[in-house]
């Protein structure tokens, strides 16, 4: 989906404030269709461009925190469409205080799946929301994943199938990665990228009514 620049808020019926508009600061599918499950659809994607490099001796959760507003801010600048809300997320797959980079080879994704292989780590997203005022209101949401020790030729097989690229830590739970998870602490959807109930609340107590 494109940017709808000239996109209207939906009219009420009922002779109710019409509903905000909603766009998506994120080019990824798995948020687009995270939120087309529980009858969200933006009504602008608009990818937002930042540095996404962690600044030195950046925590996980405070990088995922800041990149999120960071994101969020961007587009709402940018946005020229009618009053909307401006929704962000950054995910973070974090083994102690060390960030994993977003796969973008083989061996980044090999190198990842060694470190995660038997060990637990947590999956932080930080969701952003600019209101149409400017003000910024952002949660952060961990959820504790545990994979089982991985066979060498468990990593080959994920490895060539390529599913991990791309991934924040090398892979992706929605995928073939979902047989190493011995065990999940916290929400699903945040380790796919968005925590859904939280997201659902934080637009909620925003006002913006979610479609039936």
């Amino acid at each position: 989906m494109t940017s709808r620049k000239g996109a209207s808020p939906i009219a009420s019926n009922s002779g109710a404030p019409a509903r905000l508009a909603l766009v998506l600061a994120s080019e990824s599918p798995r948020r687009k269709l995270l939120l087309a499950q529980v009858g969200i659809v933006p009504e602008a994607i608009v990818p937002a461009h930042v540095d996404e490099g962690a600044l030195k001796g950046e925590l996980p959760r405070v990088h995922a925190e800041r990149l999120a507003i960071e994101k969020a801010r961007a587009v709402a600048r940018a946005w020229k469409g009618t009053p909307a809300l401006v929704l962000a997320a950054d995910t973070v797959v974090a083994c102690g205080r060390r960030i994993l980079p977003k796969a973008e080879t083989a061996e980044e994704v090999r190198h990842c799946l060694n470190l995660l292989s038997g060990r637990s780590h947590q999956v932080i997203t930080a969701i952003a929301l600019v209101k149409p005022d400017a003000r910024v209101i952002s949660r952060t949401i961990p959820t504790r994943v545990v994979f089982n020790c991985l066979a060498p030729s468990d990593i080959d097989a994920y490895v060539e199938a390529g599913e991990g690229i791309g991934k924040a830590g090398g892979y992706a739970i929605q995928g073939r990665a979902e047989a190493f998870v011995r065990q999940i602490n916290g929400s699903y959807s945040n380790v796919v990228g968005l925590p859904l109930f939280h997201t659902v609340q934080l637009l909620k107590g925003c006002g913006y009514r979610i479609p039936c």
